[in-house]
This record gives structure tokens, C-alpha cells and sequence, in this order.
């Protein structure tokens, strides 16, 4: 039977050079940057979705018109009678990176112009996803007559009816995908207006916004719709600007594809939170060290992200909002603090159950009895099941199910590897659970505790019939852009590589082999669970530092003075206010040959 933890092949990519020197031209690029970009589809006749001139330019004059969005007339019209007749609006927003952000926008857009507003945010732990009556009891708390959704309430059919039969109008913005009709309701929600680039008669140019972004739409078409002309006053296009910057973080952590209107926003939102007069994200930018330098990608997704996720994770996501919200420096400060203190403490709770469930996946045996691992535990914190599942997926090469039991019921997150469907799975083991849901290589689950072995034994079951469906077909190839000598990679050319970036899905990082590379000193094992490696690398006098993650118990697959064939992507690191090119290891063999398809 295939296995799903084969190491994958390693495949160079063979870009065509009449494309390469076409882009070359047209474009002024040198060798190595045209090859990439033809790697990603441009040049491509077939890909007229992938269009250079808009992608080197990253223009903010790319951007869709806001009224183009279905729904947008009617939600903004909606919400100005509310603004003018002083009534109580609801921003319903979600816990993590991207409803906090979309909700903290929508909230400082609205007190701008002078409305009542007032947000919610379900608890992770007590209320679980997108509405339910929590959210018809905070409308009727804060007397709201308006209730507008981030990042959730396309499929809230009953609560949204809930909400219209006690006299709230609900707006729904937000990206997910409409479910089947509802058999009472219809196809959609009884909602004022669905704004959903994804709605099924939508035809908004982009459809593959986050919601953050979605809800910086609406408040853009609000602004807009307050104006006297088409343009937005200068005002409120000053406030569209520096609000890029929630864009930004909420487009890059809900790892949404880096391309068309995300890549501007992206790139834009960057640049304007770098000089951000916010007081919570400048308290954000001095607690992880990112203030005064150009930020990429990379930073928002490991250093800005999970602080604000932290408080989400852990229950409440109130102190990420009255973060965004802080309105002076002492605020914002304290609730950075605290954010960072959260963040510190799910580091501690996610090394104490990933000890646990690596424990027990270690014990489900190999791959024939145990294609899937499929583990649960009582106490497991539930915000943290799938961060741990996503590690378990890296250490074993197979599909984890994390599953954190709270007496008789549990909460779980699934995640895969690629090309093989955890949906798939968990519908086989549908029967034993209470719901579940999500995409191919992310999804989540509610379960009862004593459902978990027939559960697991029905996953596997299902994990069985599609390996051997797909069998022969092995892992997907590490796809590798360039090969390069070592020594060309250098700093001139790293600088080059930032007109690639933002980085994301659709527009990943470069990656690259260099094979006359030898180990400079002895490989460090590294990191608080010594599962980490740091690798001095030259190539004659050129020596950087490599970090491979994860991949601690191959060390012994390192030998002083052998040929050493590294698959790896640069980044720069900045520590103590000195910034280096480094390079993160992705794969590694030793050898006189690479082991690449073809060579």
C-alpha cells in the first residue's frame, strides 16, 4: 500500500526560455526573476488571469470598486439610516486574526462618522463558531436595532431569523462559500443584505477576499456613499489608507491566494502599517521588535498574527479588540502586554498537549495501521488542537486528527497533507460524530468522548480506500525554481527577489537547490523540544546560516567534508537591529548526485 509519509521527490522546474526572454524584455528583469515569474504561471497565454504589468506594479488604482460586491447598495443604505437616526449597530465578528481585524475596522469606521456601535466576538471555549443565541443576547443587551457580521454569517440561517424576529436587521459581510438552501429560509440567510464576493450570482471581478477584507469594502463603500462626489473626502481616504494595515495582517494570516486585489492590499497595507500612528499596532510593532523597518509577510504571520490570535485561542478575544481599539499608548501598551503574555502562555499549553498527542500517535503504530493519526485527550485545550495537528502532520507524514475531550464531549481540528483529503476522512467517520466540517487540508469537528474509537477505526478504514485508490501516485514533488550556486546567493539578489513579495498562496516563496555546498562547522540542534537544526553553510569562503526546522532527527544525515545538496528559500532575519540573509532548509541530501527527477 502507498505510503503517505514518503519523503517527496525532488522535481527542478524547467520554466520555457522563450518566455523567460520575452518577460526578460518587456519587463527589464534579469535571468533568475524572469525564470521565477515564469514559473508562476506569467507569460503564460493560457493564464490571462496572471497579468506582469499589474503584478510588478501593485497599484493601489487595481482595486475593485466597493459597489461592484453584491449586496453593497443595500447594506451601506441600511447602515446610513442607521448612522442618521441614531440607532445601535452590532459589529459580530469571529476570534481569530481576521474577524479581530475586519471587527476593529468596521468599529473605528463607524465612530468616525459619528454612530452608535458596539461589537461581539463569540467565546472560542463557551459559544463556538459564528452566530447562535449568544449573538441575539449581546444584540438585545446593547439595544441594536443593526447587526453586521465579519468573517461569519452566510450559512446563520436560524440565528439571523432569530435576529430579524426581535427587530435587528442583520448584515452579513463576509468570504466563505454559501451552503446548500436552506429548507425552511431558502439559499440564503433573511439577512438585509449578503456581502460575499462568493455569493452564486456575484460578479465581483475578485472572489478570493478574506474577511477582513470584505469588511474593509464595505466600509470603503459607506465612505464613499458619504461623499459628495465618487471620490471619498480626503478625510475618510486618509483613514482608508492606515486601515490597509488591519487588511494587510487579516489577508496574510487567513492565508488567502497572494494575487490581484490581495497582493495590492497586501503590499499597501504593509507599507502603512510601518508608519502607523495606531496606538495598538505600533504597541504591537515595539513588543515583537518590527518597528522602523520594512515588514514583510513573515513577520505579520509569525510575530503579529499569533499575539492577536493568542487571546482568541485561549477563550475571550476581547484583548485583541481593545487593542486595535486602544486609543492612547499607555491602553495600547497594556493590552500588549497582556497579548504577549497570552501568546507566551498558548506556547506552554500547545509544547504540554503536543508532548501528550505526540505520545500518543507515536503509540497508533505505522502507516498500514495508522494512516490516519486520529488521537484525543481529556483536558486538551481546544485552542490549540489544531496548531498541534498541523506539528503531528510535519514530525510523521500522515493526516492528523486532534480531538480535546471536555468530559463527555470534545472539540477537534484536523489537518493533511497535501493532496489528500482530511474532509474525505472525516466524512467516513461521520457517523460517529456530532458535526464536522472545512476543506481538504484543514477541517474541525464536535464529537462525544465515547465515540473516539469507532471514529478513529472508521477514519482509517476511509484513509485505507483512498490511499489504495491513489495508489502509485506517491507524494507530491518538492517543486524547486532554480538551481544555483551557492555563492549567488547574496544579498544583491535577495533585494531583487522583494518584487516578487508579498508572499502567499499563488505567489509562493522562491525555492532553490545549491549543490557545491559543504557544512562550515558541526549542524546545532536547537529549539525548546530539540527538534530544530541550525546549519552553517558554504561554498569556498560564502558561508550563511541555515535553519531546518523540524528536522533535528536527521542529523545524522550530515557529515563534515560530503557534497551537500540543499533545497532552502532566503528571508532576511533581523536581530538586535542588525539584519542578515539566512536561509530556511527545506529539504537536504549528501551525495555526489542530486536526487532530482531527471538528473
Amino acid at each position: 500500500m502507498t505510503s503517505l509519509a514518503q519523503r517527496p521527490a525532488w522535481r527542478l522546474r524547467r520554466p520555457d526560455p522563450a518566455r523567460v526572454a520575452d518577460l526578460r524584455r518587456e519587463h527589464t528583469l534579469d535571468a533568475e526573476l524572469a525564470s521565477l515569474f515564469v514559473n508562476r504561471g506569467h507569460g503564460d497565454p493560457t493564464r490571462p488571469d496572471l497579468d506582469m504589468e499589474r503584478h510588478l506594479a501593485r497599484s493601489p488604482a487595481q482595486l475593485h470598486d466597493p459597489m461592484l460586491m453584491p449586496g453593497m447598495d443595500a447594506a451601506c443604505e441600511r447602515l446610513l439610516k442607521a448612522v442618521h437616526g441614531g440607532e445601535t449597530i452590532l459589529i459580530h465578528g469571529d476570534y481569530d486574526v481576521d474577524g479581530v481585524t475586519g471587527t476593529s475596522l468596521l468599529m473605528r469606521a463607524l465612530e468616525m462618522i459619528g454612530a452608535k456601535v458596539h461589537w461581539h466576538i463569540p467565546n472560542r471555549l463557551t459559544d463556538g463558531y459564528s452566530f447562535g443565541p449568544h449573538s441575539v443576547d449581546r444584540a438585545k443587551d446593547v439595544g441594536a436595532t443593526v447587526c453586521v457580521s465579519v468573517d461569519n454569517g452566510t450559512s446563520a440561517f436560524q440565528t439571523i431569523a432569530d435576529l430579524k424576529a426581535a427587530g435587528v436587521d442583520t448584515i452579513v459581510t463576509d468570504h466563505h462559500e454559501p451552503p446548500p438552501p436552506h429548507p425552511e429560509f431558502g439559499p440564503l440567510p433573511p439577512a438585509v443584505a449578503i456581502v460575499n464576493p462568493k455569493l452564486h450570482d456575484s460578479t465581483y471581478p475578485w472572489r478570493e477576499l478574506c474577511g477582513g477584507a470584505v469588511a474593509f469594502k464595505l466600509a470603503w463603500g459607506l465612505l464613499k456613499q458619504l461623499s459628495e462626489g465618487d471620490r471619498v473626502d480626503p478625510l475618510h481616504k486618509k483613514f482608508l489608507d492606515e486601515a490597509l494595515a488591519y487588511v494587510a495582517i487579516a489577508t496574510i494570516c487567513d492565508v488567502v491566494p497572494m494575487l490581484d486585489e490581495n497582493r495590492v492590499l497586501a503590499h499597501w497595507g504593509l507599507v502603512a502599517m510601518r508608519s502607523t500612528t495606531n496606538p495598538g499596532l505600533r504597541a504591537l510593532l515595539n513588543k515583537t521588535g518590527l518597528s522602523g523597518r520594512a515588514l514583510n509577510a513573515e513577520d505579520i504571520g509569525f510575530q503579529i498574527g499569533p499575539r492577536i490570535n493568542a487571546s482568541g485561542r485561549l477563550g475571550s478575544a476581547e484583548r485583541a479588540v481593545e487593542l486595535l481599539l486602544a486609543k492612547d499608548e499607555r491602553t495600547a501598551d497594556s493590552y500588549a502586554d497582556q497579548l504577549d503574555d497570552l501568546n507566551t502562555e498558548r506556547r506552554r499549553i500547545e509544547r504540554e498537549v503536543h508532548a501528550e498527542a505526540r505520545e500518543a500517535a507515536a503509540a497508533l503504530g505505522d502507516h498500514d495501521q495508522a494512516p490516519v493519526l486520529f488521537i484525543a485527550g481529556q483536558g486538551w485545550h481546544q485552542g490549540v488542537v489544531g496548531i498541534v495537528a498541523a506539528r503531528l502532520v510535519e514530525e510523521f507524514g500522515r493526516p492528523a486528527i486532534v480531538v480535546g475531550l471536555d468530559g463527555e464531549q470534545g472539540r477537534g481540528s484536523a489537518r493533511s497533507v497535501p493532496g489528500f483529503s482530511v474532509l474525505e476522512v472525516l466524512n467516513g467517520a461521520a457517523e460517529h460524530m456530532l458535526q464536522h466540517g472545512g476543506h481538504e487540508q484543514a477541517a474541525g469537528l464536535e464529537m462525544r468522548a465515547d465515540a473516539v474509537e469507532a471514529a478513529r477505526a472508521a477514519a482509517c478504514a476511509r484513509a485505507h480506500e483512498l490511499i489504495d485508490a491513489s495508489a502509485g501516485a506517491g507524494a507530491p514533488p518538492l517543486e524547486i525554481d532554480l538551481d544555483l550556486p551557492f555563492g549567488e546567493m547574496n544579498a544583491g539578489l535577495m533585494r531583487r527577489l522583494g518584487t516578487l513579495e508579498p508572499y502567499g498562496p499563488g505567489n509562493e516563496k522562491p525555492i532553490f537547490i545549491s549543490s557545491d555546498a559543504r557544512l562550515a562547522s558541526e549542524p546545532r540542534i536547537v529549539g525548546a523540544d530539540g527538534t530544530h537544526l541550525i546549519l552553517q553553510i558554504r561554498s569556498g569562503t560564502h558561508v550563511l546560516k541555515a535553519m531546518a526546522f523540524g528536522m533535528a532527527h536527521r542529523v545524522s544525515e550530515l557529515r563534515m567534508g560530503e557534497p551537500l545538496h540543499l533545497v532552502y528559500t532566503p528571508r532576511w532575519n533581523t536581530f538586535r537591529g542588525e539584519t542578515k540573509l539566512e536561509l530556511q532548509a527545506l529539504d537536504f541530501a549528501s551525495g555526489a548526485r542530486p536526487p532530482l527527477d531527471g538528473v
